[in-house]
This record gives C-alpha cells, structure tokens and sequence, in this order.
C-alpha cells in the first residue's frame, strides 16, 4: 500500500509521517498556523497552491467545513468527479 502511495504522490511515506508527526497537537483554529501547514505539504508534494485555493483551504478549516472520518472525505472525493 505504501509503495503505491509513493508511486502515486511521488511523496516518500517517511515524509508523510515526519509531517504528521509534527502536526500533533497542532493549533487549526490558527489562521497563520494553518497557512504555515498548506505550505509545508504544497512543498512535500511539490504542488504549488494558488492564493485563492489556499483561502478556500484556510476558509473550510476555520468553519469546521473539512471532513473528520475517512468515509466523509470519500464521499467528497465521489462528489468532485
């Protein structure tokens, strides 16, 4: 799983979990916190996000419109394509 992960994203999993390690604890009622943690990923990823996307990203989070469990966030995905 974690290999097709790497091959898909390009993102080696040790990154991803040095990444989520840090996020622990994290404060995402914190504008700036969460903008400094778009950034982090968008450069993981080495995906470049736009001004206007990572308002939208900051915006859902503030408003506690992101998804909490896997089967939310599946059904977002199915909703987008």
């Amino acid at each position: 799983m974690f290999d097709n992960f790497e091959k898909k994203t390009g993102v080696k999993m040790d990154e991803v979990m040095k990444l989520a390690q840090s996020l622990q604890g994290t404060n995402f009622k914190d504008e700036k916190t969460i903008r400094n943690v778009i950034n982090k990923v968008s450069k993981l990823a080495n995906k470049p996000v736009s001004k206007s996307k990572e308002d939208m990203i900051v915006n859902a989070i503030l408003n506690d419109k992101v998804p909490k469990d896997l089967s939310s966030i599946e059904k977002m995905i199915k909703k987008k394509r």
